[in-house]
């Protein structure tokens, strides 16, 4: 079985800086990590090997120092990893990023199974991984968190929703977004350290996958961030002291002072 998982480096949420004129994320001298969502894509496509076998490929868009969550993949015990980079595909929306990355799943070729994250969690989108299967012309099943039956050539998954899940059944080949409850993501080993940091990863762009430069990137991007800033924190807050009755009584006052009472 042929299986893909697409995958992002994000900025650590606790280092993330906008830059004001581009209103794009500042990525250099910022601790990135694997989407954490993504993880789970990671060890899902790690356990449908372990359960029927053949390859998984891990597959990133973004610039040179994005090598590094490939690499952590690999120590996972990914087979293969490509990097997606070019100055033509900066500032990608979720439309030109997905365009991005289907055309290079064409060019790998053979996949039964594509697996995503189910959103990343600096765009908070949950628009990319859909956005491929649109691409490619597959079926899609989002939001999973078990996969209940595979052979070589339909998939049966639980799907979750707000008040429980449902069970959807699809050929192959699918592309599948998962929920963090689908499993419990594994740690690297030493051998699959080793093992990453010696493995050289292909760099493809425009020309490699096939894509005018002119879809991709801001150029090919239909949508575009206006404006982005941290809103004002409004409004004061008010502490009432002493006994429980007496600040359960001074809370009552106020709020009739307010008439909200």
């Amino acid at each position: 079985m042929e299986i893909i998982v697409c995958i992002k480096q994000v900025p650590d949420t606790t280092n993330v800086r906008i830059n004001p004129e581009t209103n794009t994320l500042i990525r250099e001298g910022v601790e990135c990590i694997v989407n954490p969502f993504d993880m789970y894509a990671i060890e899902e496509g790690l356990r449908l090997r372990e359960r029927c076998g053949g390859k998984v490929t891990v597959i990133t868009m973004g610039p040179p120092q994005a090598q590094a969550a490939l690499r952590e993949a690999l120590s996972l015990g990914a087979d293969e990893a490509i990097l997606v980079s070019n100055p033509s595909f900066a500032g990608s929306d979720t439309w030109a990023t997905s365009l991005t990355l289907a055309k290079a799943i064409e060019k790998i070729g053979q996949y039964d199974v594509i697996l995503c994250g189910k959103q990343a969690i600096d765009g908070d989108t949950a628009q990319v991984g859909p956005g491929i299967a649109v691409h490619l012309r597959i079926p899609q099943i989002t939001f999973v968190k078990k996969i209940e039956e595979i052979t070589d050539r339909t998939i049966r998954a639980e799907r979750l929703m707000e008040e429980g899940y449902q069970v959807v059944q699809s050929p192959l080949p699918v592309l599948l977004t998962v929920v963090k409850e689908i499993n419990e993501p594994r740690l690297p080993s030493l051998r699959g350290k080793m093992r990453a940091k010696n493995t050289a990863i292909p760099v493809w762009g425009p020309e490699e996958i096939g894509v005018d430069p002119r879809e991709v990137g801001l150029k090919g991007s239909p949508t575009y961030v206006a404006r982005i800033f941290s809103p004002e924190r409004k409004g004061t807050a008010k502490v009432f002291r002493g006994e429980p009755e007496e600040t359960v009584e001074q809370l009552l006052e106020e709020l009739r002072s307010k008439k909200l009472l």
